[in-house]
């Protein structure tokens, strides 16, 4: 078994899916979770870019497409957000999140680390990308896997 596939168990890959569910039910936005081993040696940012792409994250109506990036080897994570949401979030918020999860990824508890980020991104996209009537659901809430 590879380290992506022990880094959740399967009961904790649904609890994860669930807080997604749970955090875009009252928003457009979209918030997507990508494992994999490694960002090959690439910025990691750059990576969670070309993941982002991949997942046609770029693609939502309103620009406002959030990925959380894990590269499992490298013990490293990124937020990525779309220009929609980058352009309405307080200045510190991706910071704010990411030490939200940092904090629960040094005690080992990926999963509490990834739903509190998916939760905390959940709020910024319902205040200000509430969902209507005409919205739907526009990409997958599982976890993508590289």
């Amino acid at each position: 078994m590879s380290k992506v596939e022990r880094f959740l168990t399967e009961k904790e890959e649904k609890e994860i899916v669930d807080a997604i569910r749970s955090a875009e039910k009252a928003t457009s936005g979209e918030i997507r979770v990508h494992i994999e081993k490694s960002h090959e040696n690439k910025d990691i940012f750059e990576r969670a870019m070309e993941v982002f792409h991949a997942l046609k994250m770029d693609n939502t109506k309103q620009d406002n497409g959030v990925l959380i990036y894990v590269a499992v080897e490298d013990r490293n994570f990124v937020i990525y957000g779309d220009k929609g949401i980058n352009a309405v979030v307080p200045v510190d918020f991706w910071e704010s999140t990411k030490d939200t999860i940092v904090t629960h990824f040094k005690n080992g508890n990926f999963k509490q680390g990834l739903i509190d980020g998916i939760l905390k991104a959940g709020d910024q996209l319902q205040k200000h990308f509430p969902w209507d009537e005409n919205d739907v659901n526009e990409l997958p809430d599982t976890i993508s896997k590289g």
